[in-house]
């Protein structure tokens, strides 16, 4: 089951990815972010999600900080670094290490996801390739998303080992209750502003997923649940496709023994005009480019604003300006994927 929400002052935060220069999508995103934060008379934190090394773009996390500023989005104390805190997921690891779960159901109290019980290691290596896993793996109905099949979950500590001291390329795992466990255990759900009451089956829908990769980085799943745990955040803001996202960092919030849930808001997401989704990637609408083109920030706010239904249509404005008209209510109404008409946001 869910915690529940409690009445401690909102915190929210952002949470950029230092891959590249921010677009309009990461635009709509924070606005919402710091709105839902600062509607409610809370703080916003900004944390920079630079986890994924390999990803990151050198001064990407200046270009954002600036393009934050340009929009008028501002936050509360320095900015906090992923790759500063690699002590406090290998902290969070080890105690996750110590668990264990009793076969077929986590035992013993479920806030401790079965801490001294026995049998099976709740992390544990998993030597599968991506294509061993597509090979065993069904696609979720829907999406594509492929559930891990359990192969490595039950392999004896002795091979482990064995297969470990040869140097086999391996990521760890953290298991999620047995199917035919209790629902309470199994099932995650939670609130959320925009799509409602949500339920996730975590061997059904999820599977055990990853917590640190073969390469040896910690995976998102774990390094968000940590950060948000520590930073006290009350309210995360993100897009609706980590919705599944979210249930699999409940149960990693459940595992380490945290006492409260955020509130959760999912956003519709952004698509450019020829139907792909704005990505860093395909330069969608870059920040940076309307900058040097000499663009109003209040016109790009403004236009976030319509795409998050709390004005009738785009017009220049301000994140302050915005404050009074905040709300989840029309967003809620409206939660269907928006389609981004760059004449009407540049003209």
């Amino acid at each position: 089951m869910g915690e529940r929400v409690t009445a401690a002052p909102v915190t929210g935060r952002l949470a950029p990815s230092p891959t590249g220069r921010m677009h309009l999508g990461n635009a709509y995103a924070a606005l919402a972010a710091w709105l839902g934060a600062r509607a409610a008379g809370g703080r916003v934190l900004l944390r920079i999600e630079d986890i994924d090394a390999p990803r990151v773009v050198k001064d990407a996390d200046r270009w954002i900080m600036d393009d934050l500023t340009w929009l008028g989005l501002d936050w509360d104390g320095d900015a906090v670094y992923q790759s500063q805190r690699l002590d406090a997921y290998e902290e969070a690891l080890r105690r996750l290490r110590e668990m264990t779960w009793d076969g077929d159901v986590l035992g013993g109290d479920p806030t401790r996801c079965g801490e001294g019980s026995v049998a099976h290691p709740l992390i544990y290596p998993c030597f599968c390739s991506r294509a061993d896993i597509r090979a065993a793996s069904a696609p979720n109905e829907g999406d594509g998303f492929l559930i891990y099949p359990g192969t490595c979950r039950r392999l004896p500590e002795s091979e482990r080992r064995e297969r470990i001291a040869r140097g086999n390329r391996h990521s760890w795992r953290i298991a999620v209750p047995d199917a035919n466990a209790p629902e309470s255990e199994r099932v995650m759900r939670f609130d959320d502003r925009v799509f409602g009451p949500q339920r996730f089956d975590l061997p059904r829908q999820l599977g055990d997923v990853v917590v640190r990769r073969s390469d040896g980085l910690f995976a998102y799943q774990l390094a968000v649940s940590v950060d948000d745990m520590a930073m006290g955040v009350t309210q995360i803001v993100r897009g609706r496709d980590l919705l599944r996202s979210t249930a699999i960092q409940l149960y990693v919030r459940r595992c380490l023994g945290a006492a409260n849930t955020p509130e959760f808001a999912h956003l519709p997401l952004i698509d450019a005009a020829d139907g792909r989704r704005m990505a860093k990637r395909l330069n969608s609408l870059d920040l940076g480019a309307m900058r040097e083109r000499g663009d109003d920030p209040r016109a790009v706010v403004g236009y976030c604003a319509w795409l998050l239904r709390l004005v009738a249509k785009p017009r220049p404005m301000t994140p302050q300006e915005l404050l009074p008209l905040f709300s989840w209510d029309a967003l809620a109404a409206d939660p269907a994927d928006r389609v981004v008409d760059a004449d009407t946001l540049l003209n």
